[in-house]
């Protein structure tokens, strides 16, 4: 029996974050694989859909499928904007954005989600070449984020490589 009602599985369909307290190397070697290949998995999600489909909001109060689309590239270009602050400072604090407020604007609601698409392709390729290129101790640099508190390298993977497969996961 789920634990979730279906308002809860429309919204959380792969089921809520949670940072996982014991990393591995065979564990972050799947989120980075997972991070790798979720622009791939957004494609073939979004593969023949009008774009009467594309403007169909995914749950009853949630975006519409095009909005996700642009979510997902707008939330990436912070994430990796997060990483490379964490890399190259010590601990710095990041500002948010206020996700629902660029999802109203003219491009998220609007824009074709090709371009989307083409960003988060290029931005992933260059994303996984970093953190290929990481060191074991590289993971335990952190952001401070003003709700999350210190998140790591190491949890900030976690977050990204769900937040592809969450978002995906409304599509289909």
């Amino acid at each position: 029996m789920s634990l979730m009602n279906a308002a809860e599985e429309a919204r959380f369909p792969v089921g809520d974050f949670m940072i996982d307290p014991v990393v591995t190397d065979e564990k972050r070697r799947r989120w980075v694989a997972e991070m790798a290949q979720a622009p791939a998995n957004l494609r073939v999600a979004l593969a023949g859909l009008s774009d009467d489909q594309l403007n169909t909001h995914y749950r009853e109060g949630g975006w519409t499928i095009r909005q996700v689309v642009h979510h997902l590239a707008d939330a990436h270009i912070n994430g990796f904007v997060r990483f490379k602050l964490a890399l190259t400072e010590d601990n710095p604090p990041i500002k948010t954005y206020e996700e629902a407020l660029w999802a109203e604007t003219i491009d998220g609601r609007e824009a074709p989600v090709e371009l989307s698409l083409k960003l988060l392709e290029a931005l992933h390729e260059r994303w996984i070449i970093l953190l290929d290129a990481l060191r074991e101790s590289d993971f335990a640099k952190s952001f401070r984020h003003p709700q999350r508190g210190l998140m790591t390298i190491d949890k900030a993977i976690q977050l990204y490589a769900w937040h592809g497969v969450h978002h995906t996961a409304h599509i289909t």
